[in-house]
């Protein structure tokens, strides 16, 4: 069982840069791909991206491409979201998931954090 939490929220204007963090309490957590995810209101979640095991791939959503960044510290069991250029669309709650598999599908994910909000004003 790995338990995950988000933190790093909130609320900022278009154009700012927001950082999410997302801490396992696995020890086996360099074992596992961590992928973010996110979900507005109305809507279905979707994939962000998703960092392999030892941060050797990376893949984004083509909406996120070049304005976000994932990262990960297995040292510390932690995977990081570094959000860049935020617009209006972004705004969401997102959540990271962990799975055995790089996959940009919600269903392969075993586990889930509770999320946190972004909220992105103009």
């Amino acid at each position: 069982q790995v338990q995950l939490v988000e933190s790093g929220g909130g609320l900022v204007q278009a154009g700012d840069s927001l950082r999410l963090s997302c801490a396992a309490s696995q020890r086996t957590f360099s074992s596992y791909a961590m992928g973010w995810f996110r979900q507005a209101p109305g809507k279905e979640r979707e994939f962000v991206g998703v960092i392999s095991w030892n941060g050797g791939v990376t893949r984004y959503a083509d909406s996120v491409k070049g304005r976000f960044t994932i990262s990960r510290d297995n040292a510390k069991n932690t995977v990081y979201l570094q959000m860049n250029s935020l617009k209006t669309e972004d705004t969401a709650v997102y959540y990271c998931a962990a799975n055995q598999l790089t996959s940009m599908k919600t269903y392969d994910y075993d586990y889930w954090g509770p999320g946190t909000q972004v909220t992105v004003s103009s």
